[in-house]
């Protein structure tokens, strides 16, 4: 059948096929190497791979391959094996199912070996009898192997069917054939055993990669998703980027364990938030600490007016003249005041220069307390937050806040990352770098930062102009969004080429169609982008 006669010269294909087991990731892939060499070990012609749900206590067949019939399920691009029913391990009483030849070799953890399965009576072989009949196939000698791994837990079993020598009438598997069979199987039970073991190491470390960046993410309602964001974003301009043929990049491809490595680096860009403190990540407003510390002001306006209706009853009690549109026009001044602070509070426009002109004429109100202490409307640490010229935090604040990438490279890099991720630490610490060297922690310029980390410097501004959730600005339309990143990659922050590549592919819309509300997809003039961009 397949040449391998001689006891050396199999001997040597199980070296060989031991090799190429080792060598395998893909686990469909290691599955019909398994089958198909027992197959060509032993001169089988049929043969069916079996594994156990521990969960439904059921055998499933993931493979079945007929020679004969040209029946080949379950391998790559080939049709499924699942119209096989899955075999019970247990009754309904809950006792081993012994009755099948396969699901005994399970229990019994024992090789099974059978001349002929119509003369066969310890076992009921009447699924096969009629798979024959229906077919044409004629099953004659069986040989069952139970997968054992490296705790003693059997996980499945290997079954060979008609060993055919050449056209000859189907024989019994010899002393040889149980041999090789028992051998594979034990190398192959090492081999999906130790392909388990990564896939749950990799689940697990997936798995708390989500969990800290899920932590971060509930740390703040108001940037909560970001982490979880991130990462779309990310991957799909770096799919985009790496399909492009723009210029810039027509050299760069990624492969798939790329993209994990990328993708890790994207939900841990942020774990150094960790370390924030509460009130600074949470800062909705410029005068917020435990409270908002406006409705503080908002008292001592009040107290302004009541000082001045008093002074003015006084004033009428005592005979004077004191005319009530002056207390009335205070009033309104204040209430107008008032209303003016409230919106520099909120920190969602940039401050002019005609702001705090206003805001430095307010500093200086004050009134005198009821222990004829003079207190000032507006404090000088009140009035340093106000200032705030964008945004709503102040430069310490700020500091802190940026801190957060020194705390993250900190704790990536005392990771022991594996090789197929050493590069997490730069991904994940050069998103808040800029083109000009103007960016940190590190100040690094366009050169000195590889594409998949400016990629993901592209991917965290988009999420964060885009976001729903930020209390001090509306959510921001695609639109204008887009004009601001054009505005970033002219002024040196984002890198150009690879914007030009996201608007030229359209990433966003990608994007927008899974996290963005339907208020903010609007048209985008991707000519007038591209034409900013080439001008550039």
């Amino acid at each position: 059948m397949n040449g391998l006669n001689s006891h050396t010269s199999r001997i040597k294909r199980l070296n060989q096929i031991g090799i190429a087991l080792s060598a395998e990731h893909d686990k469909t892939t290691l599955l019909e190497i398994i089958l198909t060499s027992a197959r060509e070990l032993t001169q089988a012609d049929a043969g069916t791979l079996y594994m156990i749900d521990p969960a439904a206590k059921e055998v499933h067949f993931p493979l079945v391959q007929n020679h004969s019939l040209n029946i080949f399920l379950g391998g790559k691009n080939q049709p499924s094996a699942d119209l096989f029913k899955p075999i019970p391990l247990f009754d309904q009483q809950g006792n081993a199912n012994k009755q099948l030849v396969v699901t005994c070799a399970i229990h019994d953890q024992k090789t099974i070996c059978i001349a002929d399965v119509y003369n066969a009576s310890e076992y009921d072989f009447s699924g096969t009898k009629s798979f024959d009949a229906k077919s044409g196939y004629r099953s004659r000698s069986f040989l069952t192997v139970p997968l054992i791994n490296h705790e003693g837990e059997v996980f499945g079993a290997l079954q060979l069917i008609n060993k055919c020598i050449d056209s000859e009438k189907p024989q019994a598997f010899n002393e040889l054939d149980i041999e090789l069979a028992e051998s594979l199987a034990s190398q192959a039970a090492v081999a999906l055993d130790n392909q388990r073991l990564i896939n749950e190491m990799k689940q697990l470390f997936d798995s708390f990669t989500r969990v800290l960046a899920t932590a971060i993410d509930k740390k703040s309602p108001h940037t909560g998703n970001h982490c979880r964001r991130v990462p779309d974003a990310t991957l799909f301009l770096a799919e985009a980027v790496s399909a492009s043929n723009h210029p810039f990049v027509h050299d760069f491809v990624m492969s798939e364990a790329d993209f994990y490595e990328l993708k890790t680096a994207a939900w841990l860009h942020d774990c150094g938030k960790v370390v924030t403190p509460h009130h600074i990540m949470e800062k909705s407003r410029k005068l917020e600490t435990v409270t908002d510390r406006i409705e503080l002001i908002a008292t001592r306006i009040e107290v302004l007016l009541r000082n001045a209706e008093i002074a003015s009853l006084k004033s009428q009690l005592a005979g004077n003249c004191h005319p009530v549109k002056d207390l009335d026009l205070m009033r309104d001044r204040l209430e107008d005041e008032l209303k003016f602070l409230r919106k520099l509070n909120v920190g969602a426009e940039f401050v002019s220069d005609d702001d705090l002109y206003r805001l430095s004429y307010l500093t200086e109100l004050n009134y005198t307390n009821i222990e004829n202490e003079v207190v000032p409307l507006i404090t000088d640490d009140e009035r340093y937050n106000l200032s705030i010229r964008r945004g709503t935090l102040n430069a310490e604040e700020r500091q802190i806040m940026n801190d957060h990438m020194v705390a993250t490279l900190d704790m990536l890099e005392q990771l022991p990352f594996p090789k197929h991720l050493r590069r997490v630490p730069e991904y994940a610490g050069c998103h808040h770098e800029r083109m000009d060297g103007k960016g940190y922690p590190r100040g690094l310029k366009r050169e000195e930062m590889s594409i998949p980390a400016r990629i993901m410097g592209i991917a965290d501004v988009f999420e964060a102009l885009t976001a729903k959730e930020r209390p001090y600005k509306e959510p921001m339309k695609l639109s204008q969004a887009l004009t601001i990143m054009s505005r970033m990659a002219k002024e040196g922050h984002l890198d150009p080429d690879l914007f030009e590549i996201f608007v030229q592919e359209q990433v966003y819309h990608r994007y927008a169609a899974i996290h963005l509300s339907k208020e903010q997809i609007d048209e985008v003039d991707l000519d007038a982008l591209l034409k900013s961009e080439v001008a550039r």
